[in-house]
């Protein structure tokens, strides 16, 4: 299966992030009920979380409502310099109304690898209220993604076990970078409503036009229920991609 794309290309990277978070916004107001984000690590994700956390967004954003997880997550404590939920706390959910019920990291202490992806899938599933996905009740309202410049996004890396998994929520990436990581898998990135790639710089622009042209790559395997959604600046999308 397929997924088909819209490109939105901003001029540079802070615009990117701009109308990331705006587009963030909107999409939060047009939706009542629980609302869950999945969330990336990266430098461009990074400052669309510092702009959520701005005065002129704080103020109209659903705090109370929105769920927060993550796509990926190194296994390191959750105060280590790595940490991708540290990031997200400092740069955003440390300075927002957000309550502490309505984030769930993945967990990193006193667990082994493949412990930490079980009991992540649990509070998955705890959230979703069923053991199975269903075509007809999406997992989360968003999934941000990056892309690597070999190709890969959230912890699915080249090569590795968790690109076959099909039936597992999580998985744990071992071997692939010096430190163990967490993340989600295929099928559960697919149950979303929307995913958005965020990408940036000239150091993707190969990446992002071999994606485009079909070239076999974990973040080209991406697909989802709902809308797939490029977001990127000039330099990322060089001069084929268009707006």
């Amino acid at each position: 299966m397929t997924t088909a794309r819209t490109v939105h290309v901003s001029p540079d990277p802070e615009r990117l992030a701009e109308d990331a978070a705006d587009w963030l916004c909107r999409r939060v107001a047009e939706t009542e009920g629980r609302f869950s984000i999945a969330l990336s690590g990266g430098s461009t994700p990074k400052r669309l979380y510092q702009l959520l956390a701005e005065p002129k967004r704080v103020t109209r954003f659903a705090w109370d409502r929105v769920h927060w997880f993550w796509g990926d997550e190194r296994f390191v404590p959750p105060d280590h310099a790595d940490s991708n939920e540290r990031m997200v706390r400092d740069a955003l959910l440390s300075h927002v109304p957000v309550p502490a019920e309505n984030i769930h990291p993945v967990p990193t202490v006193g667990l082994t690898p493949a412990e930490a992806a079980t009991a992540y899938a649990r509070t998955l599933k705890a959230y979703y209220g069923a053991e199975d996905l269903s075509a007809e009740k999406p997992l989360f309202d968003v999934v941000l993604l990056g892309l690597g410049d070999d190709g890969h996004t959230a912890s699915l890396f080249p090569g590795t076990a968790a690109l076959a998994e099909r039936a597992a929520w999580t998985a744990a990436v071992i071997g692939a970078k010096p430190e163990p990581r967490i993340t989600l898998t295929y099928p559960a990135l697919a149950a979303s409503r929307d995913v958005v790639f965020l990408v940036a710089g000239t150091a993707k622009t190969a990446m992002v036009k071999a994606i485009f042209a079909g070239e076999d790559y974990p973040a080209g395997r991406v697909t989802t229920q709902g809308r797939m959604t490029w977001m990127l600046d000039k330099a990322a999308a060089g001069e084929d991609a268009a707006d």
